[in-house]
């Protein structure tokens, strides 16, 4: 990558570095402000998120065109507000970052270039964010977890497991070979009748459910390849919907909870085939992390965490505002890679495809697994 012309890295505000981060990726539009130490510990200064869901929801999903002229209709609105919470001006900020994919190539445009403009007009630096990268290095502002740690990264089309080295070396090691968890998710509620975003609506279902009601399946349990798969799942959930319509509240809220229970006992058994894996090649990483919106599910999270804890691993997730999208965690991702002069130039191109890992070998599936992870 290149360096922005004209710009170099600044010393920053005294000790510390003040990173303008963009978040255009789908159907969030954020901005927000983090400061970044000397010494690498990080805070937020400001995290300004507007959803979109109100414009989406009579459609069941995400409109890429009314993402797009929402996020330009409002984008200024919320940098301003980020740079007002955070109790500076455009004047103060030292690099602006941006994300440029993956994501809708239209909301991407437009928050790459808003970033652009205020780079040339500025002369500062401009970083490109990968969104993933985003979600991984989270941690690193949340916690102060330095690599190496294994990732699970359950972040919209993506859901991975990841070997995170350092920043821009990531490996691979699990992906899905047909829905991404975040997408079967949406695609339970739809077919529940919930509200849209899916996992929400799910979860908040699934609270006063009977997991034992229904048995739906577990996907790849038990297999020695890694990966995910959750297209089964969702056909199951299908089957048992069209047996018992109509639907009554409890049958919803029983088979959310089934779904729930179904997803998290799939999701432990293939992290611990990774964790199998990893140390019969003699590593042994001693954080789990978990990453992305999905983090936020609670019933998730709680069997992570029993899983880890027998595992001799630390859990850590990032608080569940910090799971989902935002403009924290792209300043993050940007004020880390501007500390190892890692900037770019104004003709940095939107990417609605870009992986971490480009040198993965795709997973034996339907195929999206390795255009989209």
């Amino acid at each position: 990558m290149g360096r922005l012309l004209g710009a170099t890295v600044p010393a920053g505000h005294g000790s510390e570095t003040l990173v303008l981060g963009i978040e255009t990726s789908c159907d969030e539009t954020a901005a927000a402000v983090v400061a970044r130490a000397s010494d690498g510990r990080g805070r937020i200064l400001s995290n300004i998120v507007r959803s979109q869901w109100e414009q989406h929801r009579a459609f069941g999903g995400v409109v890429p065109e009314i993402a797009a002229r929402a996020h330009v209709e409002c984008l200024d609105a919320i940098i301003a507000e980020a740079l007002s919470e955070a109790g500076i001006g455009l004047e103060d900020i030292d690099a602006v970052a941006a994300t440029a994919g993956p994501g809708l190539i239209g909301g991407l445009m437009v928050g790459l270039t808003t970033a652009k403009a205020i780079a040339l007009a500025r002369q500062i630096p401009l970083v490109a964010v990968n969104h993933l990268e985003a979600h991984a290095l989270t941690v690193g502002l949340t916690d102060g977890l330095a690599p190496p740690y294994l990732l699970l990264l359950v972040s919209g089309g993506h859901t991975q497991i990841q070997l995170v080295r350092g920043i821009g070396r990531y490996e691979r090691l699990s992906t899905t070979i047909d829905d991404a968890l975040g997408e079967a998710f949406d695609k339970a509620a739809k077919l529940l009748g919930l509200d849209f975003p899916g996992g929400p609506a799910v979860e908040k279902a699934a609270a006063r459910g009977d997991a034992s009601r229904f048995v739906l399946p577990r996907p790849m349990l038990g297999r020695m390849e890694p990966h995910f798969s959750f297209a089964g799942l969702k056909t199951a959930l299908r089957h048992q919907v069209a047996a018992r319509a109509p639907l009554r509240s409890q049958d919803i809220a029983d088979l959310c909870a089934a779904f729930e229970v179904a997803v998290t006992e799939t999701v432990i058994d293939r992290v611990r085939r990774v964790l199998q894996a990893l140390r019969e090649r003699g590593e042994a990483p001693r954080c789990l992390v978990v990453a992305g919106g999905v983090a936020a599910n609670a019933r998730l999270k709680t069997g992570l965490g029993g899983m880890a804890a027998a595992e001799g691993l630390r859990l850590i997730a990032p608080p569940p505002a910090l799971c989902t999208d935002n403009g924290a965690m792209i300043a993050w991702a940007g004020a880390q890679r501007l500390a190892l002069g890692l900037t770019d130039t104004l003709d940095v191109a939107a990417r609605a495809r870009w992986p971490l890992d480009g040198g993965a070998v795709p997973a034996i599936g339907s195929g999206r697994a390795g255009a989209k992870a």
